[in-house]
């Protein structure tokens, strides 16, 4: 009988007794990329758990998107009473496998912080290189948006959250007639439109993922102590109905994983194993970063011992320059309706390596649920021979979990102290209404050096608009005279704090810390 790995790979399934027939995935070629494909309702998240499951007990860490749910059964060992046990036990006597059922170390997250730990980065570790791309930004606007960054960096602003995006970009603005010698033309156009562009950002729920605590790659790429991989369980769901925040979130996490791991050549496996479930959702109508970043990613990210596994309907729901790159192959059945269903198929067959006992074409659209065609990197990376394969059952649960037993294994997880509490502290939002504060503050006492009590109205108005929650109601300026007076028997001193205290309100007591968003400054 065989288990779940052989002694070279992962066991994906076999053809009947000939255990010649056997179908692996060598470890050894595990990062040279994947697909899985077929129509819904086929076997595709059968496929990819029985891959989880297999890499995991290799010891190799395992990342899924999880967009129905369907995978979050990992963490729980065994069939629901009543399920497929009987149907998952004569196919695995028929495929030699051993069925026995266990639960595999399961780590949830979700952008949201919902269903699994909150997933957290920082405007400045995205960069202004990935967010002007992500935002599709003119030229002229991204170079707005690297001025933002420079002054931040040279004025030593902290850009945690976008919340200290937008005053940072609104003090580009209201300053640029005095940094245009210094860094040019800054439009108030540009400034507009990028705050429009964050404003479509934040209505899909950015405001979420930009904050602090950072999530560590490292607690991504964890063992349990029993040495199995762990399988790190994105909650997806909601998040693929906000696509412009998917896309950030993968822009984030593929370029950080890009740029921290060290050159390792070709590995004995891989060190971690990305599983993109629905990639479909994922490239339609995405913008053309992404598509660049991922097929830049998959080029030499599997040099770093890394791979990447796309699930999704049919080939053809992946741009050609990625498709080429994905070596290990498991096409489940097509149906060929329509004129398109057919060329779709035509061209899923054409990607395999031709078996002489049967015409690929045919056995793709013959297959039945639970069944695929397989084709996976043999010696010397060279892709197999495409078989029929009759993939075997998961050892852990197929289906959802009940909402009882997620927040279990949630609230049991040893992440949870590490990320679940969200940390706000002071960043550029809140510097930058404190400084003008205190200019505010010093002009009130000592008298402006103009005397010019439009200064004073556009100061305060700023301040006001950095403060977190301020209104910018020109009409809860003070009136001050130029004598340095209220119109009334309290002082300027007076009238000015009290002003201030009505903005500040109960946030008096918390030292203008830092507001909607976290920030995701790794503590180093």
């Amino acid at each position: 009988m065989t288990g779940v790995l052989t002694e070279a790979g992962v066991f994906v399934g076999g053809g009947g007794a000939d255990q010649a027939q056997a179908q692996q995935l060598l470890l050894r070629y595990g990062n040279r990329h994947g697909l899985v494909a077929g129509a819904t309702g086929t076997g595709k998240t059968v496929t990819l758990q029985v891959l989880a499951e297999g890499f995991s007990a290799a010891g190799v860490p395992v990342f899924l998107a999880d967009v129905k749910g369907d995978l979050a059964g990992l963490a729980i060992s065994g069939t629901r009473p009543g399920g497929l046990h009987d149907a998952f036990r004569e196919r695995a006597d028929k495929i030699g496998f051993d069925l026995s059922y266990r639960s595999y170390p399961v780590i949830f997250w979700d952008i949201f912080g919902d269903s699994g730990h909150p997933v957290r980065t920082t405007v400045s570790e995205m960069g202004p290189l990935l967010l002007a791309r992500l935002l599709e930004l003119t030229e002229a606007q991204e170079g707005v948006l690297n001025i933002a960054f420079h002054l931040a960096d040279a004025e030593g602003l902290a850009l945690l959250d976008l919340a200290d995006l937008r005053a940072m970009l609104a003090y580009v603005g209201e300053s640029a007639a005095a940094l245009e010698l210094r860094y040019g033309n800054i439009s108030s156009q540009s400034v507009g439109a990028i705050q429009r562009r964050l404003l479509v950002l934040e209505n899909q729920g950015a405001t979420q993922f930009f904050g602090e605590p950072a999530l560590d790659l490292a607690d991504m790429m964890r063992q349990a102590p029993d040495g199995r991989g762990q399988i790190s369980i994105l909650a997806a769901d909601r998040l693929m109905g906000s696509p412009r925040l998917y896309a950030t979130f993968l822009l984030w996490l593929l370029s950080e994983l890009f740029e921290q791991l060290p050159e390792i050549g070709d590995p004995e496996m891989p060190r971690f194993v990305f599983f993109f479930d629905e990639a479909h959702l994922l490239f339609d109508d995405a913008p053309k970063a992404l598509l660049d970043k991922v097929e830049q990613v998959a080029r030499l990210i599997r040099s770093k011992g890394v791979g990447i596994y796309f699930v999704t309907q049919t080939p053809a729901d992946v741009p050609e320059e990625i498709l080429g790159q994905l070596g290990n192959r498991v096409q489940h059945a097509l149906r060929a309706f329509t004129a398109r269903d057919q060329r779709n198929l035509g061209r899923a067959a054409e990607t395999y390596r031709p078996n002489p006992r049967f015409s690929t074409e045919t056995a793709i659209r013959e297959l039945g649920t639970g069944e695929a065609v397989t084709s996976f990197l043999e010696a010397k990376g060279v892709p197999g021979m495409v078989e029929r394969t009759l993939v075997r059952p998961p050892q852990s649960r197929l289906g959802p979990l009940v909402p009882e037993e997620r927040h279990a294994l949630i609230a049991a997880s040893p992440l949870g102290h590490k990320y679940d509490q969200a940390i706000n502290r002071s960043s550029a939002a809140e510097l930058l209404a404190l400084r003008t504060q205190n200019a505010i503050s010093n002009e009130l006492e000592n008298g402006p050096a103009t005397g010019s009590e439009t200064t004073r109205e556009r100061e305060f108005s700023r301040a006001r608009r950095y403060v977190p929650g301020g209104n910018s109601t020109p009409a809860a300026m003070p009136k001050v005279s130029r004598r340095g007076a209220s119109s009334g028997s309290d002082s300027v001193a007076e009238v000015f704090g009290k002003a201030l205290a009505r903005q500040l309100g109960a946030k008096a007591g918390q030292a203008l810390v830092r507001g909607v968003l976290g920030s995701l400054f790794r503590s180093r």
